[in-house]
Parts: C-alpha cells; sequence; structure tokens
C-alpha cells in the first residue's frame, strides 16, 4: 500500500509537470505496466482528481483544466527555491504582494519536511534582499496586461510619458518584461505604426479589452527590445558608449547587468552599451567605476562630466611626488 501510495503522488508530479501524458510514457517513468497505469487512473478519479483519457495515436493522459487542485508536489531543491523566491516577492515589485507573499510562504513552511526547515532558515537568515528602490506596479494592472497578451486583445490605456504628459494609446500587446528593476510592456502601437515599449507603472487600463487580433511576429528578442526602448525613453539622460572590450568580458562584470543597459556586440573587440541615467554625474561615476576601457559616443555632456571628474581627481591627487 505504501509503494502504491508513493506512485500516486509521482503520478500526479507528473501529470502536473506537462499537460499532456502517453500510457506508455507514463509506464516508463514509472517502471510499471501500462495495465497499472490504467489503474492508477482509477484511483486518482476515485479520489476526486479529473483525470481525463484519450484513445487513439494521440491518447494520453491529462488533468483536466479546473478540476480539483491536486496537492503541491516538489523536490528538496524545488521547495527552497519557491521558499527563497516567495521571500523576494515580499520586497519586490508589485504593489500589496507583500502580504499575500508572506502569508503564502508560512504556509510553504509550515507543510515542509523537518530536514528543509533548517536549510531554508540558514538561506533566508544570510540573504539581503535589495530591490533598488524602483516603482511599483498594481497586481490587477499586470493581470490584465498578461491577460490581453496571451488572449491576443487589443488594448486601451492611459499613458503618462517620462515629461508627465498623459496620452491615450491603442495597442496590440505582445509581452510582459521584467528587467529586475520595472515592468515594461512590449506591444505594437497601433497608432504609430510600430513597436514600443510602456512602463507597466504608468498604465492605467480601459476596460474592457477586445477585439482579438492577429499576432505580429516580433523583428528580434522581446526583452533585448525592451531594454533597448527603456534605454533610450525611460532615463533622462540616455547614452550610447563603446566599449574596447570583448562582449564576454563586459557582460561577465558583474555591475553591468541586463537591468543596466543593453549590450551589443560590434566586433571581437569591442561592444556597444545602450543605457542611461537621471543624472550625467552619476553615470560618469558609474562608468569609471567598471575599470574598463571605453569611449562615450553620445551625449557630449557626458564626456563634460568625466572632464570635470578627471580634473577632481587630479586635483585630490596632489602634484606628482619627484
Amino acid at each position: 500500500m505504501r509503494l502504491t501510495s508513493i506512485r500516486l503522488l509521482r503520478l500526479l508530479g507528473l501529470l502536473q509537470a506537462r499537460r499532456d501524458w502517453s500510457g506508455a510514457e507514463l509506464a516508463r517513468r514509472l517502471e510499471v505496466s501500462t495495465r497499472t497505469v490504467r489503474n492508477d487512473m482509477d484511483r486518482l478519479r476515485e479520489l476526486g482528481y479529473q483525470v481525463q483519457s484519450r484513445t487513439g495515436t494521440a491518447g494520453g493522459y491529462r488533468l483536466a483544466a479546473g478540476s480539483a487542485v491536486p496537492p503541491l508536489l516538489l523536490d528538496d531543491e524545488e521547495a527552497v527555491a519557491v521558499g527563497l523566491t516567495l521571500r523576494a516577492a515580499a520586497a519586490g515589485s508589485i504593489t500589496g504582494i507583500e502580504e499575500t507573499a508572506l502569508r503564502a510562504l508560512a504556509k510553504l513552511e509550515r507543510t515542509l519536511p523537518a530536514r528543509l526547515r533548517p536549510r531554508l532558515d540558514a538561506l533566508r537568515k544570510a540573504t539581503v534582499v535589495h530591490t533598488g528602490g524602483g516603482p511599483t506596479v498594481d497586481p490587477e494592472t499586470l493581470t490584465v496586461l498578461a491577460a490581453a497578451c496571451r488572449d491576443h486583445e487589443r488594448l486601451r490605456f492611459a499613458y503618462t510619458g517620462h515629461d508627465g504628459a498623459t496620452s491615450s494609446r491603442s495597442v496590440e500587446p505582445h509581452t510582459l518584461v521584467y528587467t529586475g528593476r520595472r515592468w515594461y510592456l512590449l506591444a505594437w502601437d497601433r497608432d504609430r505604426a510600430d513597436w514600443r515599449s510602456f512602463r507597466a507603472d504608468r498604465v492605467v487600463p480601459r476596460l474592457p479589452t477586445g477585439p482579438r487580433f492577429a499576432p505580429r511576429e516580433l523583428p528580434d528578442d522581446a526583452a533585448r527590445r525592451v531594454v533597448r526602448g527603456a534605454a533610450s525613453t525611460a532615463y533622462r539622460h540616455p547614452a550610447r558608449i563603446l566599449f574596447q572590450a570583448p562582449i564576454a568580458t563586459v557582460a561577465a562584470h558583474d555591475r553591468v547587468t541586463p537591468a543596466a543597459g543593453l549590450l551589443t556586440a560590434v566586433d571581437d573587440r569591442s561592444c556597444l552599451f545602450e543605457t542611461g541615467s537621471e543624472s550625467l554625474r552619476e553615470l560618469a561615476r558609474y562608468l569609471v567605476g567598471l575599470d574598463l576601457p571605453f569611449e562615450v559616443l553620445e551625449p557630449p555632456q557626458l564626456r563634460d562630466e568625466l572632464r570635470e571628474l578627471a580634473a577632481q581627481c587630479l586635483a585630490a591627487a596632489g602634484p606628482r611626488l619627484p
């Protein structure tokens, strides 16, 4: 009986991990016969799980949508990862999710095996979450945006630009992108006939959504397009920097993260960095602190800031000793 119970839990875990399974695949994973798989499916149905089965060459098994949620089955590594993720979410970038994440974390910890609790507790005590104080997004707004992307429904919303001006937008939403600092909606702007990225914390959706549309093919990677757009519009001072170093070297730097800007290889020995800042002086200090050879392509005002910073450093160093 104990072996049967363990096998049923493993079977539920497989059904949760993927939408469709053939009987032969399940039998191979569980190391049993296909007849045993059929019997186990009947036991799950008796326990209240809505398991659907289909015959023929495309046949197999799946858990019906909207059926009773099976128990959450996590291995040790998954349980610890979920715990740490929930803790990070409690200090994250979605408005009002902190309390919900903490409640979920408390429930998870109560259900963890005793052997895992000290491990999660040690990781929690040794970890500091720093969100950078960026803007937070209303979870209802994210839900509306995500559903419109999923269902391919046109979306109308009021959008507040960087200059504070509000405009009305009509878009075909494509993807939500999280850069580690902000949430963005990548969409086809119907009025401007081009791809645009919008900061989700500046979006006020107008419901209902619709009508449906045929999704367009994105010309390049969604995340790279959003970061490029953020570098040029999200900052008061956008900048283009040429690093005289291979892109692999620059990308490996712990301060050149995807959230900081977009890296593009120029050749084997250099790469372009599209970034920006609210302060040219802060950007100058950031670039100097990277300790990488670089050239400012634009804006020219950043070169002036670097000259002033260099002059301050020379003055602080004093005269050269003989």
